[in-house]
């Protein structure tokens, strides 16, 4: 932090926004304070913290935490205690805010209301935001928000997150704001003292006093709910956009594959033929380009997969599917709210981790959390799609791609098999189910900043690890492979002698009865750190294991020539099950609170790997894949 940030931060005064899921906070927050913001985690738990700050027209500075969504300070949730401590003042190191803002979606004053009274009793100073006021009154509902503002006793502004300027009412008030930055919150007891019943019947009080639904139209989501929540043509919805999804991932990704693919082969020959052999020329082509080059070809099939689940958020479709799927989950001892930390799961196991935290009922978290890594991340697609091309023909079965086909297939295994695992933890605790309560909101068009931005963060952040995680494994492999060397009259590749070869022949005792040959049982070992660099680590070990030009040749004719299809079909079951991501076992102990639960992950995860790929590869074989 600069030391123009240090000055802010000791001097502005803490704007707190606070309001329910879905009530558009967080834009507002993006809106107010843009680029200029960071991100951390509360202390000794994953939870973000995310504040920014900016200056309003007349030159005061401002800070703006964003709090974690809740629907009352009566926290149910990990993230509803945060919020609930934070604006109380009882959380360590942290100073309670000098001004809460409440935003409150203006389509649904009376769920909102409840938290905006509870806080309403600490005794901040107050701002009520009414956000999405657009909608509301393209639907026809009035909100007199004179009245309401009198029936609430305080200031009450209109606002439009998503619009550009449409935080200038807000902005404009809080310039004008005399805050008293010494106060003090009243005792969580307040709260407690006032009956729910009571406070409802308030929310009813103050909505029939300051709204009128008369010439409401209806809402245009409640229609569109009746064909995709129905109960026969919903799930055919959603099964078939979930396939689409995984076609398109191949489909729309052939061309820029191949052109990334050419590129980094056109700069491995370039560098190849300027540097003179040896040892650096060695690292650089062999280790580096052919490493990380391996891994940056898959950055468009991780992008699409990202743009489809960045767009059925945007438009409010996850919560729907939620709906979709409790049933089912219901049957193995899940309430549909996990859908959303399982979905998020297919981008990556760490936060559909954390987003298990807006369950209730502490045993639905914890089997959440124990099944997310079964749900196919976007890491294990390198490795998916290298086997995948290298081995599965490109041909179309009736109006399907096959290697899309296979592709949806391993995403299936993966789900079928968490739904498994979480029927036989049901079954262990002897828990029944707990019913599903969420609020759906409204579907809208996506919007295109978003969506470009959070694309951009996939790829930079992809791009950060490929840069990083994966080049520094890439080179440490490369060292490891490159010595001591082959002794004279050496029969193998120079790589066979190396400490990673001894390390690799060690591990085939191993795994040779999954049909893992010494250069993948390297390879597995960095990939323990992310998934994804086990593309980077074969393609540096198939470097230093061929003769000749190898950097001419791609990894997957390299693959292609040197395993057979059921050693082929055998790792890709592995990589099904197999708890290759030390991150995500390193959150699971924190979000649990224990290593026990990380050890119990990582120990059923690595058995189901080996079993499954002990099973594909005797099957393999049996019909002809040797």
């Amino acid at each position: 932090m600069g030391v123009m940030e240090q000055q802010v931060a000791t001097r502005a005064p803490l704007i707190a926004l606070l309001g329910n899921p879905n009530c558009g906070k967080t834009a507002l927050f993006n809106r107010l304070t843009g680029s200029r913001q960071k991100v951390a985690n509360y202390a000794g738990v994953t939870i973000e913290r995310k504040e920014g700050h900016f200056t309003s027209p007349k030159g005061h500075a401002m800070r703006v935490l964003d709090l974690p969504g809740a629907y009352s300070l009566t926290a149910q949730t990990p993230d509803e205690a945060i919020t609930r401590d934070v604006v109380a003042g009882l959380r360590a190191g942290e100073k309670s805010p000098d001004i809460v803002v409440c935003v409150v979606n203006a389509t649904n004053l009376r769920l909102n209301l409840r938290l905006v009274l509870e806080i309403q009793r600490l005794g901040l100073p107050m701002v009520l935001a009414l956000n999405m006021v657009d909608v509301a009154k393209k639907r026809g509902i009035e909100i007199d928000t004179a009245r309401l503002s009198q029936e609430l006793g305080m200031p009450v502004v209109e606002t439009v997150a998503i619009q550009a300027g449409g935080e200038r009412a807000l902005v404009e008030l809080l310039d004008k704001a005399d805050l008293d930055l010494n106060v003090k919150p009243q005792p969580l007891a307040a709260i407690d003292a006032v009956p729910v019943e009571q406070t409802q019947r308030e929310v009813r009080r103050i909505v029939e006093a300051s709204a009128s639904y008369a010439h409401d139209k209806g809402n245009l989501s409640e229609k569109i709910d009746n064909v995709v929540l129905h109960p026969v043509v919903g799930p055919v919805l959603l099964a078939a956009l979930m396939f689409i999804i995984f076609q398109a991932v191949f489909s729309w990704a052939e061309a820029p594959m191949d052109f990334i693919e050419s590129s980094v082969g056109a700069i491995g020959e370039f560098v190849g033929s300027v540097l003179a052999e040896g040892p650096l020329h060695s690292l650089i082509v062999d280790g580096i380009i052919a490493g990380v080059g391996g891994v940056l070809v898959f950055l468009p099939q991780i992008l699409i997969l990202f743009f489809f689940i960045l767009i059925l958020e945007d438009i409010g479709y996850l919560p729907r599917a939620a709906f979709l799927l409790d049933r089912m989950m219901g049957g193995v001892g899940l309430s549909g709210r996990a859908f959303i930390p399982l979905l998020s799961s297919f981008a990556c196991a760490i936060p559909g981790v954390m987003a298990a935290r807006t369950i209730q009922n502490p045993r639905d978290r914890l089997v959440t959390i124990m099944i997310a890594p079964l749900m196919t991340c976007s890491a294990r697609l390198p490795v998916y799609a290298l086997i995948i091309a290298a081995f599965i023909p490109e041909r179309e079965v009736g109006i399907f791609n096959l290697q899309g086909l296979v592709l949806f297939t391993l995403y299936v295994m993966g789900i079928v098999s968490a739904m498994g695992v979480a029927w036989y933890m049901k079954r262990r605790s002897g828990s029944g189910q707990h019913p599903l309560m969420m609020e759906l909101p409204a579907y809208h068009w996506p919007h295109l900043r978003s969506l470009a931005l959070g694309l951009w963060e996939r790829a930079v952040i992809f791009l950060m690890r490929v840069g990083t995680l994966i080049l520094t494994l890439t080179i440490l492999l490369w060292f490891l492979s490159s010595f001591p060397g082959a002794p004279e009259g050496a029969t193998q590749p120079p790589i066979y002698y190396s400490v990673a070869g001894m390390l690799g022949r060690a591990l085939e005792f191993i795994f040779a009865p999954i049909g893992f040959g010494w250069q993948i049982c390297i390879a597995l070992v960095p990939g323990m750190a992310a998934r994804e660099v086990a593309v980077g680590a074969l393609g540096t070990v198939y470097a230093l294991s061929e003769t000749g030009d190898a950097v001419a040749n791609t990894l997957g004719p390299l693959i292609a020539g040197s395993w057979s299809m059921a050693t082929a079909l055998s790792l890709l079951a592995w990589y099904v099950y197999a708890p290759q991501c030390l991150a995500t076992l390193s959150t699971v102990r924190r979000e649990t609170g224990s290593a026990k639960y990380a050890w119990m992950m990582a120990g059923y995860m690595f058995g189901l790997a080996y079993v499954a790929s002990f099973i594909t590869y005797r099957v393999a074989l049996a019909l002809g894949g040797g």
